[in-house]
């Protein structure tokens, strides 16, 4: 349980300066880090600092895949571990 949870601390700090990273990338008109990068960070358990970095950096809010996207997986991970949990 305790690996879970490093794990999961980790991965939403990631997810938070990666989100950071593009938009800094993004005002430079740098390479930036895919799309698919971002979401897939969020699915394999950075969600909550995904949704986090876009909040603070304001990064990604208008484009629908992460504006409706981020939410919809962060519920899912939740229900997900709400049923483990219950079960």
């Amino acid at each position: 349980m305790q690996l879970i949870l490093i794990y999961l601390l980790a991965i939403n700090v990631f997810a938070f300066f990666l989100y950071g990273i593009d938009k800094w990338k993004a005002k430079r008109s740098k390479w930036r880090i895919p799309e698919m990068t971002l979401l897939s960070i969020a699915v394999i358990g950075g969600s909550v600092g995904a949704w986090i970095g876009m909040k603070v950096w304001h990064h990604k809010t208008m484009h629908k895949k992460f504006k409706y996207g981020i939410p919809l997986i962060l519920f899912a991970q939740i229900a997900i571990v709400l049923f483990i949990s219950f079960r």
